[in-house]
């Protein structure tokens, strides 16, 4: 089973998808959202191309864990995944420093801080989906 996560962004939603084993995860595009009907075109060009049944959404809880308005905005958009894409599960997955994580393995790659921004949203549903990927490997799922 393939699974594909999102990093929603006010401006650009990352993606990311797994491999066909469901262990590890792979960048692949950054999104630029121009409009709503836009990005859940591509999102759904990106559910076919790549044979997704699974798709895991950024759930940026704030760090004591409570709901806050980006959360409220992901819950949001992952009823309206839900709407569009039926035959597909939606998962939220707390990405609490995904971001930060992401920053972290680009530094660590050396590169140059123009290039980091092209790619950090990318990066950060990459750190997403491994993340989800590696609690299902240690549930035995």
């Amino acid at each position: 089973m393939r699974s594909m996560s999102l990093d929603l962004g006010t401006r650009t939603i990352g993606v990311a998808v797994s491999d066909l084993t469901g262990l590890i995860a792979n960048g692949v595009e950054t999104i630029r959202r121009t409009s709503p009907e836009r990005d859940f075109t591509r999102i759904g060009e990106l559910v076919a191309a790549w044979e997704v049944e699974e798709i895991v959404l950024g759930y940026p809880k704030n760090m004591n864990g409570t709901i806050g308005e980006r959360a409220r905005v992901s819950e949001m958009f992952a009823e309206e995944l839900k709407g569009r894409f039926p035959q597909v599960a939606v998962v939220l997955w707390d990405e609490r420093l995904s971001t930060v994580a992401a920053e972290r393995v680009l530094i660590d790659a050396d590169l140059q801080r123009k290039k980091r921004r092209k790619v950090i949203d990318m990066m950060a549903a990459v750190v997403i989906l491994q993340n989800y990927l590696d609690s299902k490997k240690l549930r035995g799922s």
